[in-house]
């Protein structure tokens, strides 16, 4: 290999590869195309002369000699990002781009009537929003913010926890007036649910309640929160998310207390050198106070300044 020659930018397309196991998936993720980022695979294999993917029906399955080069990929990209957030940070003007990240519902529901209200108090900020149900890698630079509902673990982040979501159980008032309105937990028995599919939180919160998911009749599982929301507008059964949608829509009910599932904790997160950023600081702080005023009903007292994740 041609030191003088490499092409270090092919190194965030080899992760993103190793990380998803497929073109697709590495495109999702850095927003990179397909093709291009198979490009950057061969152009890889081509200057290191070996063979770092096997291409399968399913997708791109790691050699050993990937497996053996990630690690040392991943220190020098987390490098190459340690020398652009500290660079970033040399400017102290709070103008630019921050990139955050969030979920569907909080993207479509909460966030809109904030960004408003950010972009008349921080009018030189442009937001990137990243909306997404699956955590984001800040350390990899796929978002400077982000908010979770799961304490990051990585010690390089930090995060502060600015609130609680509620989760309620939500129905179209159509379709309340076909099935009637549920009195009691066990009553959803006897109604179609609108759950997750691979993500199985509210199934497992029925179950640890004593509801065992053979007793429930799910009318649409899927993963993607809009398509739950739209189909709970649409009148095909009940569905479960935070609370905070129930004041944009007056034809949907919230139903039943749901003291017995858990509530969600939101947490802000950033990486710990992105403090150092004027920009990055005005959005984390102003995001801290009003994401944590609008989750203020069931929220969880804020703690002042940041924490170790």
């Amino acid at each position: 290999m041609n030191k003088s020659n490499f092409n270090w930018a092919l190194i965030q397309s080899f992760l993103a590869a190793m990380e998803h196991g497929s073109l697709m998936g590495a495109a999702r993720a850095t927003g990179v195309s397909q093709p291009t980022l198979g490009r950057h695979i061969a152009e890889l294999e081509s200057q290191l002369n070996l063979l770092l993917f096997e291409r399968t029906g399913r997708g791109l399955q790691a050699t050993s000699h990937a497996v053996a080069l990630a690690e040392s990929a991943r220190a020098m990209y987390a490098g190459a990002a340690d020398f652009s957030r500290l660079a970033l940070g040399a400017g102290q003007s709070v103008q630019g781009s921050v990139r955050l990240s969030a979920s569907q519902p909080m993207a479509f529901h909460l966030l809109p009537p904030i960004l408003a209200r950010m972009r008349q108090a921080l009018p030189q900020v442009t937001v990137e929003l990243v909306v997404s149900n699956s955590v984001s890698n800040l350390l990899l630079r796929e978002a400077d913010i982000a908010l979770r509902m799961v304490r990051p673990e990585q010690s390089s982040l930090v995060a502060q926890q600015i609130g609680q979501v509620r989760v309620r159980a939500f129905a179209s008032n159509d379709y309340l007036l076909r099935r009637g309105t549920p009195q009691v937990l066990e009553d959803l028995a006897l109604h179609d649910l609108i759950a997750g599919d691979t993500n199985t939180e509210i199934q497992q919160g029925f179950e640890a309640v004593g509801l065992p998911v053979s007793a429930l009749r799910f009318g649409l599982r899927t993963d993607d929160m809009n398509v739950q929301w739209a189909a709970v507008r649409a009148g095909l059964g009940i569905g479960f998310m935070g609370e905070y949608p129930l004041e944009s829509d007056p034809s949907i009910t919230a139903l039943l207390p749901m003291n017995a599932l858990p509530g969600l904790p939101v947490w802000l997160t950033v990486h710990r050198e992105l403090r150092t950023s004027a920009r990055i600081r005005a959005v984390y702080d102003f995001l801290a106070a009003e994401v944590g005023q609008a989750l203020q009903f069931g929220s969880i007292p804020c703690r002042d300044g940041l924490t170790s994740a």
